[in-house]
C-alpha cells in the first residue's frame, strides 16, 4: 500500500535567481569534490552547499548547511508554496541520439518496511550516517527517492497530463548532459485525490536513494523515541519521493561498465584460457563489432564484452551453461544469480583473477564508469595502470522487480537510471512538534 500526500514545497525564488540552472545539482552520491567546487563556483545558493557543504569557520558542514538553508528562507531565496502539490516532474533526454520523455511525481510518502516498500540493493552504514546528521541539523528533505510503481495501464500519468494542461511550468533547467528538467504543480484537489487513490494498491521500488530511504525510516524512529510528533504529511513520518511508472516507456537504465587495474598477475592469455571451459569465446577487429554481438542478441545469452589493454582484439564471452552459476550460487535464485553483473562479479572477477566481494566493496582494482566508449578511452589512453575493461549490458527493469519481490538485493553498481532526478528543484522543510 502506497499513501501518497500533497506538500507545501520549497522552491527558488525566481525574483532574486535568474538563472535556476546554477543552483540545482546532481544528487549527493554522484557529486566528487570537483563537481562540489564547480557547483559552489555556479551561484552563492546552489543547493551543494545545503547537501555537501565545506563548512564553516567554528562550525561542520551539518551546521553550515542548517545556517545556510534558514538563512535563505529568511532572504527569500527559498520560498514556500501557498497550497500543497503534487509536482510533476517532466525528464526530456537523449539515448543514442534518440529523444525520450521520462514522467513522475513528487510528492511525499509514507515511510513502510518491505511489505510496501522493496529495496534491490545494499546499504552502507557511512553514507547513511553522514545523511542523518544532515536530517537532524536541518530537519529537511533536499533530495528525491526515485520510486517505482507499475501502472501498466497509465492511469497516473493521464491524470499528470491532465493537471498540467495549458499550465506553463514552475522551472525548466538543463543539466551537465544536456538533459531537460521540467517541473509544474498540481493543486487540484480533485486530480490529486485521484491519484492518492490509484496508488493506495501500489507496492513501490526503490530505483535510486536506498541510503536516504533508510535514513528517513532511522530519523523517524529517533523521532519517536524522543516523543516528538509528526505533524501532517510534511511531518518525519513521510519522506519527499519522486514516483515514476515502471512501465512507462520513458524509463530507461544504463549499463556500468568495470575497469581493472593493478592486479599484479593479470594476463590476458592466462585469462581466456581459464574462461574457455565456461564461456564461448569470440574475437572482433572493432570496438562496433562487440556491441553489435552485445545488443542484438536473440538467444537473450549472458554476454560479457572484454577489452585488454595494448591487445588490439575486442573479445566477447558468453556464459555456455546457466547450470554454472547454479553451482557457484546455490543458494540464490534463479533471478538473482543470472544478472550479468553477478556472472561477471562472481563467475570472472572472482574465480579467474581474484577480486572477490570484500576487493568489490572497497572498489580495489576496479573502477566503475558509465559509457562503454568512456571505459575503453580510458583503458588504452589513461596514465592509471588499467589493465582491462569489462562491459555489461544494461540490467532490465524487469529484474529489478524480481529480485527486490524476493528479498535479495543487487551487486553494487548493478542498474543506473538515467537520468538522474536533480536535487534543488523542490524541498520539503520537516513539520515536527517536540
Amino acid at each position: 500500500m502506497a499513501d501518497v500526500f500533497p506538500f507545501r514545497g520549497y522552491r527558488y525564488n525566481k525574483e532574486k535567481i535568474a538563472d535556476p540552472d546554477k543552483v540545482v545539482t546532481q544528487p549527493y552520491d554522484k557529486i566528487d569534490c570537483k563537481a562540489q567546487d564547480n557547483y559552489y563556483q555556479a551561484s552563492d545558493y546552489n543547493i551543494v552547499r545545503l547537501i555537501l557543504s565545506k563548512g564553516k569557520p567554528g562550525k561542520d558542514r551539518y551546521q553550515a548547511a542548517a545556517e545556510d538553508l534558514n538563512k535563505w528562507i529568511d532572504e527569500g531565496i527559498l520560498v514556500q508554496d501557498e497550497k500543497a502539490s503534487f509536482y510533476v516532474y517532466w525528464q526530456e533526454y537523449q539515448i543514442n541520439g534518440e529523444w525520450r520523455v521520462r514522467k513522475g511525481f513528487v510528492g511525499m510518502g509514507r515511510l513502510e518496511g518491505e511489505d510496501g516498500v522493496k529495496a534491490h540493493e545494499n546499504t552502507l552504514e557511512g553514507p547513511k550516517a553522514d545523511r542523518l546528521n544532515l536530517m537532524r541539523a536541518t530537519e529537511a528533505n533536499f533530495g528525491h527517492i526515485f520510486m517505482l510503481y507499475s501502472d501498466k495501464e497509465q492511469k497516473i500519468i493521464t491524470l499528470l497530463d491532465e493537471g498540467i494542461r495549458d499550465k506553463e511550468p514552475l522551472v525548466k533547467v538543463n543539466d551537465e548532459d544536456g538533459n531537460r528538467h521540467i517541473l509544474w504543480q498540481i493543486t487540484d484537489e480533485g486530480i490529486i485525490e485521484s491519484i492518492q487513490e490509484l496508488m493506495k494498491d501500489k507496492v513501490l521500488y526503490i530505483a535510486d536513494g536506498h541510503h536516504r530511504y533508510q535514513t528517513a525510516v532511522n530519523f523517524r524512529d529517533e523521532c519517536l523515541a524522543k516523543g516528538w510528533r509528526s505533524v501532517g504529511a510534511e511531518g518525519f513520518e513521510n519522506r519527499m519521493m519522486t514516483f515514476i511508472n515502471i512501465d512507462d516507456t520513458g524509463l530507461s537504465i544504463l549499463a556500468t561498465h568495470r575497469l581493472v587495474h593493478g592486479l599484479p598477475d593479470f594476463d590476458l592469455k592466462v585469462l581466456l584460457e581459464k574462461a574457455a571451459d565456461d564461456y564461448y569465446i569470440d574475437k572482433y577487429g572493432t570496438a562496433a563489432e562487440l556491441y553489435e554481438k552485445m545488443v542484438h542478441n536473440p538467444e537473450n545469452s549472458h554476454i560479457i564484452g572484454l577489452k585488454a589493454k595494448g591487445d588490439r582484439f575486442y573479445y566477447s564471452l558468453t556464459l555456455r551453461d546457466k547450470e554454472t552459476m547454479k553451482e557457484l550460487l546455490p543458494d540464490k535464485t534463479d533471478d538473482w544469480r543470472l544478472l550479468d553483473v553477478v556472472i561477471l562479479h562472481k563467475a570472472v572477477l572472482e574465480r579467474y583473477l581474484g577480486i572477490d566481494v570484500e576487493a568489490l566493496a572497497r572498489e580495489s582494482f576496479i573502477e566503475y564508469i558509465r559509457y562503454r566508449d568512456k571505459a575503453l578511452d580510458l583503458l588504452e589512453n589513461s596514465d592509471k595502470d588499467y589493465q582491462a575493461a569489462f562491459l555489461l549490458n544494461p540490467t532490465p527493469v524487469s529484474a529489478v522487480e524480481k529480485v527486490a519481490d524476493q528479498g535479495e538485493r543487487m551487486p553494487q553498481k548493478s542498474t543506473d537510471f538515467y537520468p538522474k532526478l536533480l536535487t534543488g528543484l523542490v524541498l520539503n522543510r520537516l513539520n515536527i512538534e517536540k
